[in-house]
């Protein structure tokens, strides 16, 4: 049995003191605590359970708490969970958790809401789309239970007693504490959710044990969290009102940041190099670990030529990822030719031969492609390009329509709504889509799973040898050699085009502190925020 709080540098961590805002002694802080963030969509759901994107889980994160939380540098430190030890084996973890954790109605938070939590995702009657994420983790029976081959209550984590957790896995999974601050994993209440049904996540009904709670949601227009006095670091909790506004407009969202209405806003393409010239203590561009690209439709509702590799690479020749980071986005992104981002931490890309050779010689190889695929000026493609509400998608879009021009490509471009557009991918209802994919955890398989044939993988790509690459990784010393030859495959097979690696490129109001500037996974607290007097 090791114990993590005296054998290794991640106990370390995780004996360090888990307060909430980091305050240097001596800041003078300002009379009022509030902080106002910007949301590009309407979040989706509230129940860990359903969330699927990002901005969802940055709103869970205030309003729940998992096992381990992470720090400024993504670091895993204490959150429900003060310390675990792991068997010899690596199978068996058990977690000691705090005992003045209480939701926010009271009631203490107890092993067993973890155990409830994870078994209602992996159940098949909650229909949770990340139901997968649990599978990821390797916990025992989870792939069984999630196809709806045994009982959720065989799924292999038990409360021991009340503060201590057990969960058993099928294979030693190096990563898996990793993974822990993911929202999925957050404990729900039981007695709520059976008492109120699908309405648990409405103001007035909501009972989380985060930081805050939910003071109120006007669906796609705003949502208000309040300090929760319950959580058990109140005491070092220092913003005590946060409010998210929906902005589809990235533009107008800059305009409200200016007008202060927002503390913090992204900053549209092509305007960093100004900001960062007239605002040099407000923009920032840093890793973040998301990557963007076009997901090709290779499923029997996707359009036929999309199943031919030889238009899929074509495509992805043609696209200029140079200008698109250089002229159009300009905050500091860079071109993809992996999926997974380049920041994740001990990833080593493939060589990528496509990487090395200019924009001509691509386009040289892209037309002759296509034209050995059959098309060309007698017979040109027709596709269409769906993507959500952006200015900037907006922006790529375009340029990806004249990039494919060249090619003798007719492009449509469609523009719908956040959820219609998850709603289209999940279905398959789509040829080409644009999607970013944003790390659950910092290790290169939440890159790669996607891919699998019982991924997430919206355009139904499949791939035997990737599928064992990756089933083979969850047991590997050395990942490495593994994740290369997956990133190679995909190179070779193109399910998508990819654009660029992602940064986190943003405007913030300099009297806030405390959001984290080193996590190249972008996970923030409001609890670890405050703002500085003038």
């Amino acid at each position: 049995m090791k114990h993590f709080l005296t054998t290794s540098a991640l106990a370390l961590m995780l004996s360090l003191p888990a307060v909430a805002a980091q305050v240097p002694e001596g800041t003078k802080l300002a009379d009022s605590q509030e902080y106002t963030w910007w949301l590009l969509d309407a979040i989706k759901s509230l129940d860990p359970a359903k969330n699927t994107d990002v901005e969802g889980s940055d709103v869970l994160r205030q309003l729940f708490e998992g096992l381990y939380n992470e720090d400024e540098t993504g670091a895993m430190v204490p959150g429900v969970a003060t310390e675990h030890s792991v068997s010899d084996d690596g199978l068996v973890y058990t977690f000691k958790l705090r005992d003045d954790a209480k939701w926010s109605n009271g009631d203490p938070v107890v092993a067993g809401d973890f155990v409830y939590a994870w078994q209602r995702v992996a159940n098949p009657e909650t229909a949770s789309e990340y139901a997968w994420f649990i599978e990821l983790m390797n916990i025992a029976n989870s792939k069984e239970i999630v196809a709806g081959e045994a009982a959720p209550d065989t799924l292999g984590v038990k409360a021991i007693d009340d503060q201590t957790l057990e969960v058993t896995l099928h294979t030693p999974t190096p990563y898996f504490v990793k993974m822990l601050a993911h929202a999925t994993t957050f404990p729900v209440p039981q007695k709520v959710i059976e008492a109120e049904g699908d309405n648990w996540t409405q103001p007035g009904k909501l009972v989380g044990n985060g930081a805050y709670t939910l003071a109120g949601h006007n669906l796609g227009v705003d949502l208000t969290v309040e300090k929760n006095d319950q959580y058990w670091d109140a005491e070092n909790t220092v913003i005590t009102k946060g409010k998210a506004v929906t902005v589809n407009d990235v533009n107008v969202g800059l305009t409200r940041y200016q007008a202060g209405e927002l503390d913090r806003v992204d900053i549209p393409a092509g305007q960093y190099p100004r900001l960062e010239q007239e605002y040099p203590d407000q923009a920032i561009s840093i890793p973040y670990a998301c990557s963007y690209a076009y997901i090709y439709n290779v499923s029997d509702k996707g359009p036929e030529a999309l199943k031919d590799v030889r238009v899929r690479k074509a495509l992805s020749l043609a696209i200029d990822r140079d200008i698109i980071v250089e002229q159009v986005l300009q905050g500091g992104q860079r071109p993809a030719w992996t999926w997974t981002h380049w920041a994740i931490e001990g990833f080593q890309p493939p060589a990528t031969p496509e990487a090395d050779k200019d924009q001509a010689a691509r386009l040289e190889e892209a037309k002759a492609l296509l034209a050995e695929a059959g098309y060309g000026p007698d017979k040109p493609l027709n596709i269409s390009i769906q993507y959500n509400t952006s200015e900037d998608h907006k922006k790529i879009a375009v340029a990806v329509q004249q990039f494919w021009k060249q090619l003798g490509v007719n492009v449509t471009l469609n523009n719908v709504e956040w959820k219609v557009h998850t709603d289209r991918l999940q279905n398959q209802d789509f040829e080409v889509a644009r999607y970013a994919w944003c790390g659950d955890y910092n290790e290169a398989s939440t890159f790669l799973d996607w891919f699998r044939t019982d991924g997430y993988n919206s355009g139904k790509w499949s791939n035997a040898e990737f599928d064992k690459l990756m089933a083979d990784s969850k047991t590997a010393e050395d990942t490495t050699p593994l994740y290369q030859r997956a990133e190679e495959i995909l190179a070779d097979e193109k399910p998508a085009a990819f654009v660029y690696h992602y940064a986190n490129v943003d405007m913030i109001k300099p009297d806030v502190k405390g959001i984290p500037m080193e996590n190249v996974m972008g996970t923030w607290y409001l609890k670890d925020i405050y703002r500085t007097a003038e």
